[in-house]
This record gives structure tokens, sequence and C-alpha cells, in this order.
């Protein structure tokens, strides 16, 4: 491991500060960081520790939602009794992901800054544009199995590995972030990835130096909450195609309320609102379930290992429909 220079922040402005400085990184559970520390995928020459920091509380908004702190760990989030009640999904989605030791030190802000698992990224004897750009992406010719077939392109097709993402992606939640010069801003999680294009290193819209503070939920949605991963083994695995999902059925059968967001198959939590408008209002069937996935996969692009994800993900938009439909969702 590089040495490094190690500071640890009492507020939030002092932290913000602090990792001004060129490939500086901020630390709080490092269940990520620390692994690519000790492979030398990232060498930060600063790290700021913020595990101080009094962020670490979930507290009710004015409009019955919920601000998160970015220090809440991803056991006490998905363990709120407010979380578990009004917005089971996205405790479902993190009892998905880890294991319970990672989940205790894992934190909020951390989970949605996760780093692709592609095999050529964590190789440093590889090319890898994400990880050294303009060297190649050897994943479009190689072992692509797990990686994405939405939101790729040329440069890159790693895909985003958060389960806890893609369940806030379908909660439209706002990211609430402090920037270096003291000042604030809030992001709508819709804007706060970057697809690859040409610049696969640019993961998300954050400055240097700019730190996440808290994570807002909305109010409420109603409706059956489902959180469906497809993975190779049935724990401690990162998902194949994953699918989070709020659907409400109205008295005489139609879909009144659809959301649906996709992980493992997108470069980042994989949404499409105009597929969710398709079937909202109809009664789900087999012809409206076909159109609604021919809508969401119109862009898809397998890249050899991973076409088996098309069809995949074909059979898990299919199961979820029907299911909350059936009213064996719940």
């Amino acid at each position: 491991m590089k040495r490094f220079e190690y500071s640890r922040a009492t507020a939030p402005e002092q932290a913000a500060q602090s990792a001004s400085v060129k490939d500086a990184s901020f630390i709080a559970g490092g269940t990520n960081l620390l692994d690519l520390m000790k492979l030398e995928i990232e060498t930060p020459v600063k790290l700021v520790d913020i595990t101080r920091l009094a962020l670490a509380q979930i507290e009710k908004t004015t409009d019955g939602g919920l601000r998160i702190g970015t220090l809440v760990t991803n056991s006490d989030l998905a363990a709120h009794s407010e979380v578990i009640a009004n917005y089971p999904v996205l405790s479902r989605a993190i009892l998905a992901g880890a294991t319970g030791q990672l989940r205790n030190r894992a934190t909020t802000g951390g989970n949605l800054l996760q780093r692709t698992r592609c095999y050529y990224f964590y190789q440093t004897d590889s090319a890898c544009n994400k990880r050294n750009p303009g060297s190649g992406c050897p994943a479009i010719n190689g072992e692509n199995r797990t990686l994405a077939i939405l939101g790729t392109s040329e440069s890159c097709i790693a895909q985003h590995p958060s389960d806890m993402a893609v369940a806030m992606r379908l909660l439209d939640v706002t990211i609430e972030t402090l920037k270096t010069d003291g000042s604030t801003r809030t992001i709508a999680i819709k804007d706060f990835y970057c697809l690859p294009k040409d610049t696969p290193h640019i993961e998300n819209v954050l400055e240097s130096g700019e730190l996440i503070t808290h994570v807002v939920l909305p109010a409420p949605v109603s409706g059956i909450h489902t959180y469906d991963k497809v993975r190779d083994r049935a724990s401690y695995a990162f998902a194949l195609v994953s699918c989070a999902a709020i659907i409400d059925v109205t008295d005489n059968g139609r879909l009144d309320t659809v959301r649906l967001a996709f992980g493992g198959i997108g470069t980042e939590p994989w949404r499409n609102e105009a597929v969710e408008a398709l079937l909202t209002g109809t009664n789900g069937n087999d012809d409206v379930i076909k159109q609604a996935a021919d809508l969401l996969l119109k862009d898809a692009k397998g890249s050899g290992q991973n076409d088996f994800k098309i069809p995949l993900t074909r059979r898990l938009l299919k199961q979820v429909i029907q299911r909350a439909l059936a009213g064996k969702g719940a």
C-alpha cells in the first residue's frame, strides 16, 4: 500500500476543506475503499476520516419522508422501524447485499459510491478505461458474464454493483452535499450517476472534496414493495439481474402505480419511467408485459457471455408484474 496522509474531521466543513487537495478521499466504513487501496486501484494521497461527524441520524421530514445521515450504517437503515413500515423495498434491497458484518460497517453515503466489480477493473495488470483512462476495455471481448447490457459504451461495460442504490433510484431520493467552499447542493439521484460514454472514470457528478451529508427519502409510495435478486448463489453474491418494484393494483385488477428499477444490467441503477407509464392503467397481460420488456431492453447490448441477461430480465419483469396482480408480493 502506498503511503498517504491521514486526518480526522470533527465537522463537515472541516472534512470538505481537508479533502480539497487533489486525490484525497473520505473514509467511513471503508468496506470498498480499503480493498481498492490494498490493490493500488485507488491511491489517495490523503484520507479524511469522517466517522466522528454527527451524520449518523435518521430524522423525519416535514413532508413525511426521512432524512438519512451519510454515516447511517446499512444495518441500522435496514432495521429502522420507519424504513421497514414505509419503505420495505429499501430494507429488502439492503438485506439482499453483502454479509451482516459488512452491513454493520458500510455506510449510506459510501454505498452510493461503490465501484464496479468488473474483473478487469480489479486486475491491475490489465487495461481498464475506468482505472486507467485511454487504456482500453478488454471486458467487451473478454470475461463479461456479470457486466452491463444497458448504458454501456465502446469504452466501458462495467455494471453498477449496489443493491441499496437500486431501491434509492426507485424511491426518487435526493442527495444533499457540502462543497469545499462551504456551499451546499441537492442532487436528484436520477442526475447523480454518469453514463460511461468516453469518460468511464467519471462515475458521478460530485466535485473534488464534495461530501455527501444526507440522503432524503420523499413521502412513502403506497403499493406492494418487492426486491428480487437473481444471483449465482443464494447469499453474498452480486446481482446478475435484480428488480426493485412498487406496484399498486386496483380492485378491478389493473395496475395503478408502477415503479421499477433494475440492478445488475446497467452501468448505473437502471430505471425507465416510459416503461412504467406503458404498464400503468393496464391489466398487465402478456402482450403488455412483452411491450414493456421490449421498451426496457430496446437499447440493450450483450457482449457475448452476458447475452443471457436480456431474456433473464424479460422473465424477471414478467414475474414481478404477475405476482403483484396475483396479490402475492406483499
